[in-house]
């Protein structure tokens, strides 16, 4: 009987360090064998491998805002609403009459060029309007001279452009597109594209011929609506030549061409798809003719705001960021709704800069 007690306290030093042994392994295992991740200061998770990832990845519960943020790329700042049209289906109307100071306007610029911004382009209102052209043109030169960033665009109605302009910074300039909508000039009157009796028209090719003597691409934008929707515009636009024509269907934004609260009812003016396809097949010999529906234009573009907020459009209005100036430019993308794969897949990224054109003057 003894001797079978004395055998088990005996064993027992063994079964104890194996128990021991038992327990140390399985921590080490769960501690080093398994992955491990660690929040970095950027907000991602760093595995034992080293690489990195966003929380998205890590886990289900992860907020929308912390996935990867697109590049502003292109962005397309409207830093007046002010204008000497009145064009009735205008998608950025006259709410407000407030215009940046132009050291916060080149800040915010600076900002955005940090972040990835290849291009920028200037519209409005009517970019002209604010300084006779010379805010502007400061701009311009800012971003062409000081950023060296690859492309510089305006939109412009083309009525308040002078030759002087031209001369001061157009060298500065890759792009000016010139909104026209159709070459009838009661049509013109009828939508709203002119300012009393001066003939768009007569702006429209004063514009084209200074941008050849002055070395800037020349582009055309027009929106086809319900009174220029039966019109064959291919030998205008094949006489005046433009670099790109872009085509727009009609869209609606609430509170600004629509609603209630809109300066502009432009109900009357939208088409179909159907309508809109129609006037496509009509100009599809046109080379440079890029057209872009509603689907494709609405979500599809960084719109920048008179306070550099972005505009969310994707619920039918423009809902507006905080400015980039106070929360950056990271944290105000995340509301801006803005459809990158569309952007590619309508042709956002083209050939944007007048050194790559290789254009004839």
């Amino acid at each position: 009987m003894f001797e079978d007690i004395w055998a088990y306290v005996s064993l027992a030093p063994s079964l104890l360090l194996l128990l021991t042994l038992s327990v140390v392994y399985r921590y080490l295992r769960h501690k080093w064998l398994q992955p491990q991740a660690t929040l970095t200061a950027h907000g991602k998770t760093q595995q034992r491998d080293g690489t990195s990832v966003t929380p998205s990845a890590t886990h289900e519960g992860a907020r929308e805002g912390d996935r990867p943020q697109s590049l502003p790329l292109s962005v397309n700042y409207h830093f007046t609403r002010q204008c000497n049209y009145s064009c009735g289906f205008c998608f950025h109307t006259a709410k407000t009459s407030d215009v940046l100071p132009i050291e916060d306007a080149k800040r915010g610029i600076q900002m955005l060029q940090d972040a990835g911004m290849q291009k920028i382009n200037f519209s409005g209102g009517e970019p002209f309007i604010v300084q006779r052209g010379k805010f502007v043109g400061e701009l311009v030169r800012f971003c062409k001279v000081d950023l060296k960033l690859p492309s510089v665009t305006i939109v412009s109605n083309g009525s308040l452009i002078s030759e002087k302009w031209f001369e001061k910074y157009g060298e500065y300039l890759d792009i000016l597109a010139i909104s026209c909508d159709s070459f009838d000039p009661e049509v013109n009157e009828l939508i709203g594209r002119q300012q009393g009796k001066k003939n768009h028209l007569d702006s429209l090719r004063r514009v084209r011929d200074m941008c050849s003597k002055y070395k800037v691409a020349f582009k055309i934008n027009s929106v086809i609506n319900t009174h220029n929707k039966g019109e064959d515009m291919a030998d205008y636009i094949t006489d005046l030549d433009p670099v790109r024509w872009k085509v727009f269907q009609c869209l609606l934004i609430g509170g600004e061409n629509s609603g209630e609260d809109a300066l502009r009812h432009a109900e009357s003016y939208v088409i179909s798809p159907e309508e809109f396809q129609a006037f496509l097949d009509r100009h599809k010999d046109v080379k440079c003719l890029v057209p872009e529906s509603n689907e494709k234009m609405q979500n599809s573009y960084l719109i920048l705001d008179e306070y550099m907020r972005f505009l969310d459009c994707t619920k039918g209005n423009k809902d507006p960021s905080k400015s980039i100036l106070d929360v950056g430019v990271t944290e105000a993308l995340k509301f801006s709704g803005f459809d990158e794969q569309m952007f590619l897949k309508r042709g956002g990224k083209y050939t944007w800069s007048k050194a790559d054109m290789k254009l004839e003057w």
